[in-house]
């Protein structure tokens, strides 16, 4: 069996990620921390770079604060968070070289959020983050398509090998088009979308992320390896400020 077969039959309830911020507090505040100077010609947010872990982290290598989410790009709650936090997470926090970032892929709605991961680190190191983002941009239009699939072609996903559906719930949510649309040839494209190294990669990340640190919904963070209770940007704000930041 195919150890990645649990991701693999398409979740289209896309409303099943976390939501809410939980009661209570995260640590409490510390003195600030310094900031730091980015190389020559370079904002820290362009220093983008892959972790040993599996995950992007832009800003600081050597930031004093680490944050870290594990995110679902077809996540509601998750593109909400980017919408509203990422302009000033950035400006704020990771350009001051206080603060790292680091996102990490986490497919709570199976084989379109599996695409969708496939799709967007199919691209250079650099373009992570840009593109990330405009996922979360115009993930209701992506979201949407996913939703509107009409009942011949989710029957007709059943019959279909996991790369199948894979590369058929891309073209059903059009993220195929939206990546040459920055691009992305679509050979390409369809090439990472069948990659089964890189499929298998993922799910095995994924499962160490639920054994080793209970991740189970999107978007879960942690700050200096603190779990964060909540999933709004005023509650991670609060732990970077907790944090020194």
């Amino acid at each position: 069996m195919i150890r990645f077969l649990f991701l693999l039959l398409p979740a289209l309830a896309l409303a099943a990620c976390s939501g809410g911020d939980a009661a209570g507090s995260n640590s409490a505040n510390a003195a600030p921390v310094a900031g730091a100077k980015p190389p020559a010609g370079k904002q820290w947010h362009e220093v983008v770079e892959q972790v040993s872990g599996g995950g992007f982290r832009m800003g600081n290598p050597n930031a004093p604060i680490k944050l870290v989410e594990y995110g679902s790009r077809g996540c509601p709650v998750c593109g909400a968070f980017a919408r509203e936090a990422f302009d000033p997470l950035v400006k704020d926090y990771v350009d001051s070289g206080k603060v790292s970032f680091e996102f990490n892929e986490f497919m709570v709605h199976g084989a379109s959020d599996l695409a969708a991961s496939l799709l967007g680190q199919c691209v250079a190191t650099s373009a992570y983050f840009p593109v990330l983002e405009q996922m979360y941009a115009d993930q209701e239009e992506l979201n949407g398509r996913l939703m509107a699939m009409d009942d011949a072609t989710a029957q007709s996903l059943q019959g279909m090998t996991p790369t199948q559906q894979v590369t058929k719930l891309a073209e059903v949510a059009g993220y195929i088009d939206f990546m040459k649309q920055r691009g992305l040839p679509e050979a390409k494209a369809r090439a990472c979308l069948n990659d089964q190294q890189k499929i298998e990669t993922l799910s095995d990340r994924m499962q160490t992320a639920s054994q080793d640190k209970n991740v189970t919904g999107t978007p879960t963070f942690f700050v200096n390896g603190d779990r964060i209770d909540g999933t709004t940007w005023k509650v991670v704000k609060q732990a970077l400020e907790n944090h020194g930041a």
